[in-house]
């Protein structure tokens, strides 16, 4: 048996594993893609000490320090359920095999929505990414369409702004979701061009995106030209695996942690994307430290046989 399960090859993921094998935990390392939602950054300039990395470097970054450990068996796999057992949990993989541990720590991440339009795929981190507030800068003196009506997208849209030549915002709607604090600080922006009731019906480029074909055109314009385009139509946490288990979901949808990374369900812990925590700023260097706690909890847990207090005996999670 496994003193640790984690689940998720992402940043928080990884991250726990280094955590847990530094404990000397037996870690079991398991998730379906690696680097997770962290490959899709076409590049990465907030993570500390490195000025400027693509995504998909900096995640096999983590994966080879997390690979570093002889504690840490990496696998990848999908696990289709985890159940509770006398001693632990037990995970069943699609494959059949099952696997058994202590304590789990779900990072499952979250699933950005696509559009599901010809070319998304294709130039997926070849000018497609889903996140302007990371990727708004590299994009300095350029025209950029950023899709979606939400807070993410309209504050993506302000920040974007700053630095592109010219921003347009498309939403499928005549009207926001999004709070009016970021609609109106868009709305003063002279090189921000509202392009409503429009949906984005192909991406088209060649090597890199070059633009977008709307359904209805824009100003005579049914493509517009543009060198990059952030995707934000909202994300879903990954919760399957923690509903199943009985953990506890906010009002949101995300797992419900308190300050302690620990779930409803005593011995089950949560890090990254997936959690309410970090006030849902979905960010590289929020999963890792949520990741940290959340392994350090896994240790204070196993070190006191499950008696270091759980979920509802304080912190800020209490119900």
């Amino acid at each position: 048996m496994f003193d640790v399960l984690i689940v998720g090859l992402g940043a928080a993921g990884y991250t726990a594993s280094i955590y847990t094998a530094r404990y000397k935990l037996k870690t079991l390392l398991v998730g379906l893609e690696e680097g997770g939602l962290g490959i899709t950054a076409a590049e990465v300039g907030n993570w500390p000490g490195d000025i400027e990395i693509r995504g998909p470097d900096l995640m096999e970054k983590f994966k080879k320090h997390a690979a570093s450990f002889s504690e840490v068996t990496l696998k990848t796999a999908r696990i289709e359920k985890i159940e509770k057992i006398t001693g632990g949990f037990r995970a069943h993989f699609q494959s059949g095999e099952t696997a058994e541990a202590k304590t789990v720590i779900l990072a499952t991440g979250s699933n950005k929505r696509h559009l599901g339009v010809p070319g998304e795929k294709e130039f997926a981190g070849k000018g497609v990414t889903y996140c302007a507030t990371c990727d708004a800068f590299f994009y300095r003196g350029k025209t950029v369409a950023v899709v979606g009506g939400g807070d993410s997208a309209v504050e993506g849209a302000a920040i974007a702004a700053q630095v592109a030549k010219r921003v347009y915002l498309i939403h499928r709607r005549g009207d926001f979701r999004a709070e009016p604090y970021w609609v109106d600080k868009v709305k003063v922006r002279d090189n921000v061009t509202f392009v409503l009731e429009r949906n984005v019906t192909e991406i088209l480029g060649d090597q890199k995106v070059t633009g977008v074909k709307l359904d209805k055109p824009m100003e005579g314009q049914e493509i517009l030209p543009v060198d990059g385009v952030f995707i934000e139509v909202g994300a879903t946490p990954a919760t399957e695996l923690a509903k199943e288990l009985g953990c506890v979901l906010d009002a949101r949808g995300f797992l419900q942690v308190d300050a302690a990374m620990r779930t409803t369900v005593p011995g089950v812990f949560g890090a990254g994307d997936v959690t309410n925590a970090s006030n849902h700023f979905a960010q590289f260097v929020t999963a890792a430290g949520e990741a940290g706690v959340a392994a350090n909890s896994v240790f204070n847990h196993l070190s006191t046989g499950g008696m270091d207090g759980g979920y509802m005996s304080g912190g800020n999670g209490s119900m």
